[in-house]
């Protein structure tokens, strides 16, 4: 579950810095040894051999809840929920993706008692991690397809 304020249109630069980080681990090398720690000649060697981009996170449920006070939250949540359906985790639900605007257009003081305030905001962010939850045991469970079987023909 990701939660986080959308500044202006974007993400926070400590969540870009993860999403960065969640990239290279989803198709990583596991074995560090074979570049020699991080030789980049090596690093090309191996790929131009034909790495398999490997989806160490892939089918793996998430959630994503954006909170703004004026504008961007919608563009946000659609792109978080676009980089992560990228690295082929899937979504908990509607319920579980949410943006919601907190003290629209009030001023920035008093924004965090609005957010207090807020008992809705409170019961929705409850219901996306009780979604999630629900996923994660259905996909647990084996209960759901998994088009991670399927050949991938575009691996990169």
């Amino acid at each position: 579950m990701i939660v986080t304020p959308v500044y202006w249109y974007q993400a926070p630069s400590t969540l870009q810095l993860m999403i960065d980080r969640l990239v290279c681990a989803d198709g990583g090398n596991p074995d560090p040894t074979s570049t020699a720690g991080k030789d980049p000649a090596k690093a090309k060697e191996l790929e131009l051999r034909g790495w398999p981009y490997p989806r160490h996170l892939a089918g793996r449920a998430y959630s994503v809840i954006v909170h703004g006070d004026a504008a961007g939250a919608g563009g946000l949540l659609r792109s978080l929920s676009d980089w992560l359906a990228d690295l082929q985790l899937v979504s908990a639900g509607h319920t579980a993706n949410i943006a919601r605007y907190i003290g629209y257009y009030e001023p920035y003081a008093t924004s965090h008692e609005a957010l207090d305030e807020d008992s809705a905001i409170h019961e929705e962010v409850r219901n996306a991690a009780r979604t999630l939850m629900g996923k994660v045991r259905e996909l647990r469970g084996g209960k759901r397809f998994d088009a991670g079987e399927l050949e991938d023909p575009r691996p990169k």
